[in-house]
């Protein structure tokens, strides 16, 4: 129950983040829109390794390594 509860804000936090792009609301070049889609690729991996599936892990290893990249490219946060 706890991994799928997870997943499930995995899940919102990647659908949120795509969201935001599409309203023009986050540029794909700010710091949150990086870190909310780091944080629910990290969240449905974790739920991964308790209903494991191949497919699903492999995409957000790729995830995590292109939200890291955009972070790095997005530079330090600006206030």
């Amino acid at each position: 129950m706890l991994a799928h509860l997870i997943g499930f804000l995995g899940m919102a936090c990647v659908v949120t983040a795509y969201f935001m792009i599409t309203e023009k609301r986050w540029t794909t070049d700010s710091q949150i829109y990086h870190w909310v889609n780091l944080a629910g690729a990290v969240l449905l991996l974790v739920s991964l390794l308790v209903h494991f599936n191949l497919g699903s892990f492999i995409i957000e290893i790729f995830w995590i390594g292109i939200a890291l990249r955009g972070l790095v490219k997005a530079g330090p946060a600006r206030t």
